[in-house]
C-alpha cells in the first residue's frame, strides 16, 4: 500500500500508526468524486490490516477541508443523467464516511484551518477530532439550499445533542475551536500548526494499547451508539437529490458564486 497507487492520498506508517493526507487539485482542498472514492478504497483495504491500532487523517497544513467541490466536473454531469445515475453518484460521500466509520483502528482526525460541509461529514465519522485554535467548523449545506446528507446527521447529534446540532446545520453557524471543544465537536484543541503533532501524541498513545482489545472495544462502543443511525438517516441521499433538483437550491448556488445573500423562495 504505496503512495503511488493513490492520486490525491499520502501515507506515512510507523509501527502501528498510518498517517493519512488527502489534498484536492485546489487551493481549499474540497472533495471532488475521484478523491473521495480514493479515501473509500484506501478505508476498505485497512480493513483487512492486524497490525494498525490507529490511523491519522489530514488535510493541508492550512486547510482542512472546503467541503464538496461544488465545481467537480463529475459532478457537474448530473444534470444530464437519470435518476438512477444520480442516485449512484450521491451515494460516494456517504459511501466515505460509513468506510471510514467502520474502520477498526482508532481514528484521528487532524484539523487545521476551515472545516466545512462533506469535510465536516468526514471529521465525525472519526474517532476523535483534535484541531488547532483557529480552526472553524461551518455546515452551510443548508444556506446553499440543500439539506445536510452523507448519513452525517446522526453522528453531530451524538457528539453534540439536537439543540447543537440545529444550530450548527439550520442557522449554518460557523464555529470556532474553543466552541466546539465545548461543545464536543472536537476532542482536543492545541495552538496554530499543532493539530498533526497533537494528533500524533494521541495515536500513539493508542499504539501502546494491546491491539486487540482496542478494536474490540470501539467496536462495542460504535455499536451501542449507532445501533439506529442507518434507520433514521437511510433517506437521507433521496432527500438531497429531491432538495437539489428545487429552485432555491439553483439560487443557492448561484448566491455562493456570486458572494450575495440568497433568495429562498420554497420552491
Amino acid at each position: 500500500m504505496n503512495d503511488t497507487a493513490w492520486k490525491y492520498l499520502t501515507l506515512h506508517r510507523h509501527d502501528r500508526v498510518l498517517e493519512v493526507t488527502f489534498r484536492s487539485p485546489n487551493k481549499v482542498n474540497s472533495l471532488n468524486n475521484a478523491l473521495m472514492r480514493e479515501l473509500t478504497r484506501l478505508a476498505q483495504e485497512l480493513q483487512f490490516d492486524s497490525e494498525l491500532n490507529a490511523i491519522i487523517l489530514t488535510g493541508t497544513p492550512d486547510m482542512f477541508c472546503a467541503g464538496m467541490d461544488l465545481r467537480d466536473p463529475e459532478a457537474a454531469q448530473a444534470a444530464n443523467m437519470t435518476v438512477a445515475e444520480r442516485r449512484q453518484l450521491v451515494k460516494v460521500g456517504p459511501a466515505m464516511c460509513a468506510a471510514w466509520e467502520a474502520l477498526e483502528p482508532v481514528t484521528i482526525a487532524a484539523i487545521e484551518g476551515w472545516c466545512i460541509g462533506g469535510g465536516a461529514a468526514l471529521a465525525v465519522a472519526c474517532d476523535w477530532r483534535v484541531a488547532a485554535d483557529n480552526a472553524f467548523f461551518y455546515v452551510p449545506e443548508l444556506k446553499l439550499g440543500m439539506n445536510m446528507s452523507w448519513q452525517s446527521v446522526p453522528r453531530f447529534t451524538h457528539l453534540i445533542g439536537p439543540a447543537r446540532t440545529k444550530q450548527l446545520l439550520i442557522l449554518a453557524e460557523r464555529v470556532d475551536a474553543a466552541t466546539a471543544e465545548r461543545w464536543g465537536l472536537c476532542d482536543y484543541v492545541c495552538a496554530p500548526g499543532q493539530a498533526l503533532a497533537r494528533a500524533r501524541l494521541l495515536a500513539a498513545q493508542v499504539a501502546a494499547m494491546p491491539p486487540v482489545p482496542v478494536r474490540m472495544a470501539k467496536r462495542a462502543i460504535n455499536a451501542s451508539t449507532t445501533a439506529l443511525d442507518n434507520a433514521v438517516s437511510y433517506m437521507d441521499a433521496d432527500q438531497f437529490l429531491l432538495a437539489q433538483g428545487t429552485e432555491d437550491a439553483v439560487e443557492g448556488a448561484m448566491a455562493f458564486f456570486e458572494k450575495r445573500p440568497p433568495r429562498f423562495t420554497g420552491n
